[in-house]
């Protein structure tokens, strides 16, 4: 049972309802008792009907419904007792009837009003307690607040109780403060955006916007904003204006104030940029030193600046000298004031020597590809006929009379060549991967069967005991071929990096409502120390270092193509190693297709 409930039989009634329905029971009572000595001796009259109308208002008042039920209560009662003294008149039965039935009738009008009234209090309550706005409502004379909603208290940190406790003149930060409310108060009844400072409980300064009128003699209504953020926003823009002012003269960025599409300001760093005077600056739009080409890009850019918010990242574009030459420059803007309108700072970075390096690293770069592709393709290309030969040779070794000695020379012969063939295989996949020219054909089909391949071609159930858990109906979507190389090189490495007896694991795993696909190749081999997890990854680095790598043949290419492939698809590889103990890889790719530029 809760607290302040009373239960009488199955039902649980509030003790405020309860003492309500006792006084109620108690008026009809007496009403009744007292209409019973009236008709009996003839003496009280019409009172005593009368007397019948306190129960049912006060019911009425209480709850509209109950009152209809206590007035049918009152002028059944009332009715019974009229027509026991009353018959056979057929006046009186008459007059008793009608009596009765205005009982029922005056609580019909009182409940249709006391609804009304509910009604507006009900929508002014729902208004006021749960606007976005702090409102209050205060004596006109003494300013005493007689009212509060929850927002107001919050907004400065007090209860709703130890605001009601205070006169709205104490809240006041300063004297000078109360003094201006005063003055303007005393002129104007009814105010709007009045911006004064009130005192929040542990007595820090709150800006407010005051608008008030008063709706009645003695009570003024209050509504009361919040403009702090906005009021130290404006400090702080002020402030770092004039910081900027100090700076500007001697910073080697150029700096500039846009206001309504025109430069109000230009400091001499900018001046050298363009080689434009001030003169010729001050009054264009920024738009006028663009190179024509980056016009487009630009005005989206510049678009953003209406905002009351900084654009989020820096963007470069081409500017145009005095002397024909094209500079290059990073932009960052912000808001700022100056001479007390909404501005645009905006900072304008040289990074025209930058851009060249990175254009001829990017040359270099590209030319080292060529370079690398060149010489790939100049030493696979003697490597065919060597392959040929040597396969030749020990397809029928009896028959070209070669001894078994060496036929074993041959094999290694064999295997080093083929190396040989896929190291350089590797480097002209991963020359492809990095000039970007590499295109994805993307497909729909299921794992399981991917892997089963993968196991298959490469003989790894020969080399290792596996152990494959990937439901039948699992499907991705991506280039098969390419996933295919990738899944292959993970399991090359797990089953030449364990430790015999190799145990290499290939598992599935996502969760529902999961993004993304999880496949894990785990083994038992030497394991990969943390601090080398992010330098496994890329090319020609190798986590078992020089002694490993010659006992385990491997250039250091894989696991970068393959982190390449597997990112082209808009997905990760993750490690976990305990150094002896073995390595997991997972590869993460996204359940939706994910479209990229190759």
């Amino acid at each position: 049972m809760r607290e302040n409930q009373v239960r009488v039989g199955s039902l649980f009634l509030h003790g405020t309802d309860l003492v309500r329905m006792v006084i109620i029971a108690s008026l009809a009572l007496l009403c009744i008792a007292t209409s019973a000595v009236s008709f009996a001796t003839g003496t009280l009259g019409i009172i005593s009907s009368q007397l019948f109308f306190i129960p049912i208002i006060y019911a009425s008042y209480i709850s509209p419904k109950k009152g209809l039920f206590v007035a049918a209560a009152c002028g059944f009662a009332y009715q019974t007792i009229g027509y026991l003294y009353s018959f056979p008149s057929p006046v009186a039965l008459v007059t008793i009837t009608a009596e009765a039935i205005l009982f029922i009738v005056i609580a019909v009008i009182i409940a249709y009003f006391i609804e009304r009234i509910h009604a507006g209090e009900l929508k002014y309550r729902t208004v006021f307690e749960n606007s976005q706005l702090g409102i209050i409502l205060f004596d006109a004379a003494e300013f005493s607040i007689k009212q509060s909603n929850e927002k107001f208290a919050a907004m400065l940190n007090y209860s709703v109780d130890e605001v009601l406790s205070k006169s709205l003149l104490d809240i006041f930060l300063s004297p000078r403060e109360k003094s201006r409310f005063l003055e303007r108060i005393g002129k104007e009844k009814t105010t709007t955006d009045f911006e004064t400072r009130l005192a929040a409980k542990d007595g820090s300064s709150c800006w407010v916007n005051l608008s008030w009128c008063q709706i009645s003699d003695g009570m003024i209504s209050c509504s009361v904003i919040n403009i702090n953020a906005r009021k130290l926003a404006e400090k702080l823009n002020n402030d770092n204006m004039m910081k900027y002012r100090q700076l500007t003269e001697g910073s080697p960025t150029s700096i500039l104030i846009i206001q309504n599409g025109y430069i109000r300001f230009a400091n001499p760093s900018f001046v050298s940029f363009v080689g434009y005077s001030l003169a010729e600056i001050t009054g264009k739009g920024l738009a006028a030193f663009i190179e024509p080409g980056d016009l487009d890009a630009f005005t989206a850019f510049s678009a953003q600046w209406v905002q009351k918010f900084p654009t989020k990242h820096a963007k470069e574009f081409r500017f145009l000298a005095k002397t024909g030459e094209t500079r290059v420059g990073s932009l960052f803007t912000n808001q700022a004031m100056h001479m007390g309108s909404p501005a645009t700072l905006v900072n304008i970075v040289d990074i025209t020597e930058k851009q060249r390096l990175e254009d001829q690293i990017h040359k270099d770069n590209e030319r080292r590809r060529g370079v690398i592709v060149t010489v790939a393709h100049e030493l696979r290309t003697p490597l065919q006929p060597i392959l040929g030969y040597l396969n030749l040779l020990l397809s029928d070794a009896d028959g070209f009379g070669i001894k078994e000695d060496t036929k074993k020379i041959l094999e290694r012969c064999l295997a080093s060549v083929d190396r040989e063939r896929q190291i350089i295989n590797q480097m002209l996949d991963l020359s492809v991967l990095e000039s970007g020219k590499l295109h994805l054909s993307r497909s729909t089909f299921p794992l399981a069967p991917l892997v089963q391949k993968v196991l298959d071609t490469g003989g790894y159930a020969t080399k290792a005991e596996l152990t494959v858990n990937i439901e039948e109906s699992i499907q991705i979507t991506g280039d098969r071929e390419r996933l295919f190389s990738v899944l292959d090189s993970l399991l090359s490495n797990a089953v030449n990096y364990s430790k015999p007896p190799r145990k290499i694991g290939i598992f599935y795993r996502s969760q529902v409502g999961d993004r993304q696909h999880h496949i894990s190749i785990r083994d038992n081999g030497v394991g990969i120390p943390q601090d080398q997890f992010s330098s496994i990854f890329e090319p020609f680095q190798l986590a078992d270092g020089t002694v490993l790598s010659r006992k385990y043949e491997r250039l250091g290419l894989s696991l970068s193509i393959a982190k390449n492939i597997v990112q082209m698809h808009g997905g990760s590889i993750s490690v976990e190693s305990v150094v002896n103990a073995g390595s997991t890889f997972t590869i993460h790719l996204p359940r939706e297709e994910m479209h990229h530029d190759a």
